[in-house]
C-alpha cells in the first residue's frame, strides 16, 4: 500500500516556484501495477525518489507498507572498480538475499558474457541498464518502482524484461514509468495522471492514457 496524505512537494527554481503536487490525498491499492503518466517535467521522477524514500516531501506524508524497491534499473549505487558480479554481491549483502543465488540470476538474465566479471567502469550505458535491472528483479519487494527500464535493449531482452516483469507482478506491485503507453497497456492494471500539481487515479487503464493524450494535446498548443 502506498498512501498520499495531504502530500505537497514544490521546488524554487531560477527564483521560481515548480509544484509537483499539490495537497494530494491518495491512496495506490496492494498488489496492482499502476501506470504513472505525464507530460515531460510533469514530476513523475521526482514521484517515484519520493515514493522510494530517498527524496522527502514539502509537506504531508507519504505512508507505504512492505518493502519499497529503489527505481528499477538505477546503477548508480554501483561501484564502478567492481565487477558486475561483485556489485550483485555487495547489494545481495545489504538485502540479506542469497547472493550466490542473486549472481546465477543476474549472470544468465543480464547476458553481459565475460564482462559480467569485468569492473563496471568498462560498461557501455546499455550494460548497465541490463545489469541493473537484472539485480532489482533478482530481489523481491512487495513494491517494484520502474522508469523506462525496459526500454534499453534489443528487441529479444526487451521481452525477456516483460516476461520477467510479469512474473514479479503476480506477488507484488508496481508503479511505473513508460512513454509507451502500448507498454503502459500491455503491464499496468491501473493508471495515475500527474499534471498541473494533481494527481488522478483511474481503475482503466485506457482512461487513464486518454486524460494523458489530452495532456499531451493541450500543453502542445
Amino acid at each position: 500500500m502506498i498512501r498520499f496524505e495531504n502530500v505537497t512537494k514544490d521546488f524554487v527554481l531560477d527564483g521560481r516556484r515548480k509544484v509537483i503536487m499539490q495537497n494530494v490525498d491518495l491512496e495506490f491499492p496492494d498488489g496492482q501495477a499502476i501506470g504513472l503518466l505525464g507530460r515531460n517535467g510533469a514530476g513523475k521522477s521526482t514521484l517515484l525518489q519520493m515514493i522510494a524514500g530517498t527524496m522527502p516531501p514539502s509537506s504531508g506524508e507519504i505512508i507505504t507498507t512492505g518493502a519499497i524497491s529503489w527505481p528499477v534499473g538505477y546503477a548508480g549505487s554501483f561501484h564502478g572498480e567492481l565487477s558486475g558480479a561483485q556489485n550483485c554481491r555487495f547489494i545481495g549483502r545489504i538485502y540479506g538475499v542469497d547472493t550466490d543465488e542473486l549472481i546465477d540470476f543476474v549472470e544468465d538474465f543480464a547476458g553481459l558474457g565475460v564482462h559480467f566479471h569485468l569492473p563496471l567502469r568498462t560498461y557501455s550505458s546499455g550494460m548497465k541498464s541490463r545489469l541493473a535491472f537484472g539485480v532489482s528483479m533478482g530481489v523481491a519487494f512487495d513494491t517494484y518502482l520502474v522508469d523506462e527500464v525496459t526500454a534499453v535493449g534489443d528487441a529479444a531482452f526487451k521481452a525477456r524484461s516483460d516476461r520477467l516483469f510479469k512474473e514479479r507482478m503476480k506477488n507484488a506491485g508496481a508503479v511505473v514509468v513508460s512513454h509507451s503507453m502500448g507498454q503502459i497497456r500491455n503491464l499496468c492494471d491501473a493508471a495515475v495522471v500527474l499534471e498541473d500539481g494533481k494527481l488522478t487515479y483511474f481503475d482503466d487503464v485506457d482512461e487513464g492514457i486518454a486524460l494523458h493524450n489530452r495532456n499531451m494535446a493541450r500543453n502542445s498548443r
